[in-house]
């Protein structure tokens, strides 16, 4: 069922009105927010205009239309989106705007009485966005195609292109969980997924390109396959058959879906790198319940125990919130000590956003915004300080690095388990695998010669 509302925009010129969206001249420009998820989408739809004989431009030039695939995990992303939407009409007052996303599914009609929003594409109706341009006839307002999110079932496979060295592979959307502070299942709906045979298929697409490594990406790919006979770690079993790949990382999973089948597969594969993002949230067993997280700080640390246990040379970063309804300073010092203590490389520190529609946008205890601050601020600190620890102990070690931009004479590229690399070469190795040895660290790169 889908939801198409006016909205009376007649300041502005519609530059789109009666054109050809298949005339080669005309320039489109997108904008990402967000996760890899998201570039994975928009490099997917822009294949579409592509395809048509657009021309794509960098978002920050002239564009006649401008797509923006927006964010909406905490309130700054949402800041941003509007920011970004005045900037390109300031550009050109003649151009379209899209807006498309979790923003665009979650706020609609906030977006719609922006000045110079043309069209809002709901979670299912993005990817027919060259479609709707084809079609429908902006000049009666903003237009709103918006499906309600318990009627989005269809799984859109995506990957990102044109960055060479790799691509992100979305292989599942959706979330079954309902965690306190997350709007993700609002924006995307339930989980879904491909079957493995057309999930290889499209990995085979992305392998007939230049790129060298997949990062599997979804909302929560430990879910891959769920109420099937399929497995995520059918999955990997499949992919790691894939020829003209040199690289799998696992982008993100829950701990709970982490099993020791999959750490026990990693450790032995050749193609899956030494590399796992596992969300903590919370070191604080009382938060991780207010959160209604599906583990306990117990079971977190037992996992990363596991994968230093079978693979000691893994990269283990995670999630954390600060400042979550009724974090005390006794709850966030059992994270920070926790975290402290925990073996592992790094972290991302999100400062607690409340969202509508949550269960803890309704929870009392509301931490002050310096407190907040200033717990982001000392995990930051600490995450720095792994970081350092963690690169240490690979210097003057050989690894593996995967080159990928060169810049000033130096070329950048990342080691099999995440370390950032810095080389001094007038050689052009992008998009190839070098032995490095690991010589200086600089705490969030390390320089190296190449062997």
């Amino acid at each position: 069922m889908s939801l198409c509302s006016d909205y009376n925009n007649t300041s502005v010129h519609k530059y789109i009105k009666n054109l050809k969206m298949s005339t080669p001249s005309k320039r489109i420009a997108f904008h990402t927010m967000g996760c890899k998820l998201n570039f994975s989408e928009s490099a997917t739809i822009s294949r579409d205009f592509n395809r048509q004989g657009f021309e794509q431009v960098d978002y920050q030039n002239e564009a006649d239309i401008y797509v923006l695939n927006t964010c909406s995990v905490t309130e700054n992303a949402d800041k941003e989106a509007r920011k970004l939407i005045r900037q390109a009409k300031r550009r050109n007052p003649r151009a379209s705007i899209a807006v498309i996303g979790c923003y665009a599914q979650l706020k609609s009609d906030d977006i719609a009485a922006m000045d110079g929003v043309d069209i809002v594409l709901g979670a299912e109706e993005k990817f027919n966005l060259l479609n709707h341009l084809n079609t429908i006839d902006l000049n009666g307002g903003t237009k709103i195609m918006q499906s309600e999110i318990d009627h989005v079932h269809t799984f859109a496979p995506s990957y990102s292109s044109g960055e060479r060295t790799r691509s992100f592979l979305k292989i599942q959307d959706g979330c079954d969980y309902t965690c306190s502070f997350c709007t993700i299942p609002l924006a995307r709906g339930r989980n879904r997924n491909d079957t493995i045979a057309n999930t290889i298929k499209i990995a085979q697409e992305v392998a007939e390109t230049n790129t060298r490594e997949i990062v599997l990406t979804g909302v929560n790919i430990g879910d891959f396959g769920k109420g099937s006979k399929e497995t995520f770690y059918d999955l990997m079993i499949e992919l790691n058959k894939l020829e003209g790949i040199d690289r799998i990382r696992i982008s993100s999973i829950e701990p709970n879906l982490l099993t020791d089948q999959i750490i026990k597969y990693c450790a032995q594969s050749e193609i899956f790198m030494p590399h796992f993002h596992v969300p903590l949230q919370s070191g604080s067993n009382k938060i991780l319940r207010k959160m209604k997280r599906r583990y306990k700080q117990e079971y977190y640390e037992d996992r990363v125990k596991k994968i230093k246990s079978d693979i000691p040379d893994a990269c283990v970063g995670a999630d954390v919130i600060v400042g979550f309804p009724g974090e005390t300073e006794n709850d966030f010092l059992e994270t920070y000590n926790f975290l402290n203590e925990l073996n592992i490389a790094y972290l991302h520190v999100f400062t607690f956003s409340e969202r509508s529609n949550t269960v803890a946008f309704e929870m009392c205890e509301v931490v002050p915004k310096e407190t907040k601050a200033e717990r982001s601020r000392m995990l930051h600190i600490l995450s720095d300080k792994k970081r350092r620890y963690f690169h240490d102990q690979f210097i003057n070690h050989q690894r593996p690095v995967l080159f990928e931009y060169m810049k000033n004479g130096k070329i950048t590229g990342h080691t099999d388990n995440y370390i950032q690399v810095q080389v001094k070469t007038e050689s052009n190795f992008l998009n190839t695998i070098q032995d490095v040895k690991l010589i200086d660290n600089h705490s969030t790169f390390v320089v190296g010669d190449i062997v």
